[in-house]
């Protein structure tokens, strides 16, 4: 019922006549946000997003570069790809009431979805995609204002937070788990140190390829091209590194499950070199990238599951989640070696 009042508010905010008919909600029940869709009178539907965890003033951020990236790619064949925030004046409508806040997208055709499980050429013809894709997202990233936040800003938060013994206690960490995040997060700002992470091209990023969260189109030849892009919960600008661990995992041998956690066996997998053989062959990666992949899933170990989780994932699964992340992924980095990637990508 908080919900559906907040939703009405809103709408009636932003300012259009048409009246609201009915109201589904579509959340997928895994992040907190709630997510809505909103028929109106004349048949035609929009999509609302609520949240009340993390920031308001870094979520107005995310959707104006959400939106400036549509508008920048407009005359590209991903003009249509992700679905659009409403907008007043120009601007992204965002309703704000000092504990919710909310936006509306444009809702966007949605075609067929890729298995659950890939075939070989199937993982290719998705290499292929993200590669030509990211080299679009390039083309425009200059145009883009920077964000308030980075990879580094984010694991400094979390390394300053994890070492303060007035905040730490809320992570349920115990002495033992708490010197693993702190080790980690030391460990991956001096890695950004050692690859040159300063020097990456910063570019938008979606991060979660999750197959519930994109279609894709049907082409000649047996072939398929991204079609639709409708979920940003964890959109940034930043390396276009931190897309690869969801790629590795829609690209793997177990494919997409309902029952999960984040290990990463996926960037090891022989899929995974042939996913990446093929973007290599589209817009080439170089040896301090490569390198960088181990980082990239390092950091949303730490970031997105640690320091952000609560606000990602609902109280039981976050809580798995975590467990797993200090006693099996994190103490598990120390056996990940990406330098046979090296050697097979660059030869």
């Amino acid at each position: 019922m908080q919900h559906q009042i907040a939703l009405h508010a809103a709408w009636r905010q932003y300012g259009d006549r048409r009246a609201i008919t009915s109201v589904l909600e579509v959340s997928a029940h895994v992040s907190t946000n709630h997510v809505f869709r909103v028929v109106l009178e004349d048949g035609s539907a929009v999509i609302a997003k609520f949240s009340w965890y993390g920031s308001y003033f870094l979520f107005c951020e995310d959707h104006d570069r959400l939106h400036r990236c549509n508008q920048l790619l407009s005359n590209t064949r991903y003009a249509n790809l992700m679905a659009d925030v409403l907008t007043v004046n120009g601007e992204p409508f965002v309703y704000y009431d000092g504990d919710v806040w909310a936006v509306f997208y444009e809702e966007v055709e949605r075609r067929v979805s890729l298995p659950r499980i890939l075939g070989d050429g199937d993982v290719s013809n998705f290499a292929t995609e993200i590669a030509h894709f990211h080299r679009a997202c390039t083309d425009i990233a200059q145009r883009l204002p920077r964000t308030s936040t980075s990879i580094r800003s984010d694991a400094v938060n979390l390394l300053e937070r994890v070492s303060d013994p007035r905040v730490a206690p809320g992570f349920s960490f115990d002495n033992r788990q708490r010197q693993i995040v702190r080790d980690h997060a030391h460990e991956f700002l001096m890695q950004l140190q050692l690859l040159g992470y300063d020097d990456l091209q910063r570019i938008p990023v979606l991060l979660d390829w999750n197959l519930g969260n994109f279609s894709v189109s049907q082409v000649a030849g047996g072939h398929f091209e991204l079609f639709s892009r409708w979920d940003y919960d964890w959109f940034r600008i930043d390396t276009r590194l931190l897309d690869f661990y969801f790629l590795s995992r829609v690209s793997s041998e177990t494919g997409d499950r309902t029952l999960f956690t984040y290990s990463a066996h996926t960037l090891l997998e022989p899929r995974f070199v042939r996913f990446l053989k093929a973007y290599h062959a589209v817009f080439p990666l170089a040896e301090n990238e490569i390198l960088m992949l181990k980082e990239s899933y390092r950091f949303f170990i730490l970031n997105y599951v640690i320091r952000s989780g609560d606000h990602f994932f609902e109280g039981d699964l976050w809580k798995k989640l975590q467990y797993d992340a200090v006693e099996l992924s994190l103490p598990a980095m120390a056996d990940l070696d990406l330098r046979p990637l090296v050697d097979t990508i660059l030869g």
